[in-house]
């Protein structure tokens, strides 16, 4: 699972369903999936040629994931033969596989690097072989190759992909896929994995036979108020990237932080019990938190520059930062 991979619903069946697990499927059958994404996939506040862009690059991140994650057959053998087809395209050839022949145009229009989707490609072939993550920093060190790239490719895609920007985007883009480890706890646990660190489980008494209830105990309960907490400290790291961006992209970034905040407080608001399915924010909710993302966002001055400054120096200490906080802030929220 990576951060394109984030149906709001209630878990669905580990069985592909979607006709969309095979190297032959074309673009616009991924696309079906992207009105249940936590965000806007291609937020209308963007132009044309953006969205189209967009596109490009989600349905190759579900096209990635879908194969990591319900393909019949070996899949580490279908991610091999994705790679290969990938890195023709900065080979200046053309790909054989549809998803990659319409990624194509967009990474040779915005000049985008191949690392980012070299890293969803190793983020799958780690699924294959990792089910368990001892540390949160373990899960942290997976997220650099399952979320992180997602935000270079957009900052990309408005050549803003400078150092700055990439350290608190990345921050961002952790948090996300944190958010949706923690929605699909039974989803993923149904698929044979936990990204629920294990020391967290000790921690808090939590055992595998409690994740599988119907019904989270308390101990549970406990556990993914901490978890809660710590991805929102991970996200209020990476928040004053929507003040380093221009025009429309403050408000798409505005959105993607807005919608991991409200994924968040639906989980809270659902008593932290996430094992009946994907705690959903509605609409309106989301909006909500989008629109106090875009308000937080820092004007330009001295102000907002020291702002922003020590925003990018605090993600230095991520793991032990995010850890404090968040024992703090799930105390509270017991």
């Amino acid at each position: 699972m990576t951060a394109i991979d984030a149906p709001t619903g209630p878990p669905r069946s580990t069985a592909p369903s979607s006709g969309a697990t095979g190297l032959s499927t074309p673009a616009e059958q991924l696309l079906l999936a992207a009105p249940a994404e936590n965000f806007p996939v291609s937020p209308v506040v963007l132009p044309a040629a953006v969205r189209s862009h967009f596109h490009a690059i989600y349905a190759y991140c579900r096209f990635v994931d879908n194969i990591g994650d319900e393909a019949v057959g070996d899949r580490l053998a279908l991610l091999d033969r994705l790679s290969d087809d990938l890195a023709l395209i900065w080979a200046g050839d053309e790909p054989e596989l549809p998803v990659l022949r319409r990624l194509a145009p967009t990474v040779r229009a915005c000049d985008l690097p191949a690392e980012p989707f070299e890293r969803l490609v190793e983020a799958n072939r780690q699924d294959q072989r990792v089910t368990r993550y001892a540390t949160f920093a373990d899960l942290v060190q997976y997220c650099t190759l399952s979320a992180d790239p997602v935000g270079r490719m957009v900052l990309g895609v408005f050549g803003l992909a400078t150092p700055d920007r990439v350290v608190l985007s990345d921050r961002i883009c952790t948090a996300l896929q944190l958010v949706e480890h923690w929605q699909d706890v039974a989803e993923d646990l149904a698929a044979g994995r936990i990204y629920l660190p294990l020391e967290d489980l000790d921690a808090f008494g939590v055992t595998e036979a409690d994740l599988a209830a119907r019904v989270a105990g308390p101990a549970v309960r406990h556990l993914m108020a901490f978890e809660v907490a710590r991805a929102r400290t991970v996200m209020d790291q990476g928040a004053p990237l929507v003040s380093m961006v221009p025009g429309r992209l403050r408000f798409a970034l505005a959105g993607f932080v807005g919608g991991g905040r409200a994924a968040l407080d639906a989980i809270r608001r659902a008593g932290y019990d996430v094992l009946g399915g994907a705690p959903k924010a509605p609409k309106p909710r989301l909006a909500g938190f989008a629109a106090v993302a875009l308000a937080r966002a820092s004007g330009p001055g001295a102000a907002g520059a020291a702002r922003t400054a020590a925003a990018v120096a605090s993600v230095t200490s991520t793991a032990g930062a995010a850890g404090s906080a968040a024992r703090t802030t799930a105390g509270e929220d017991r």
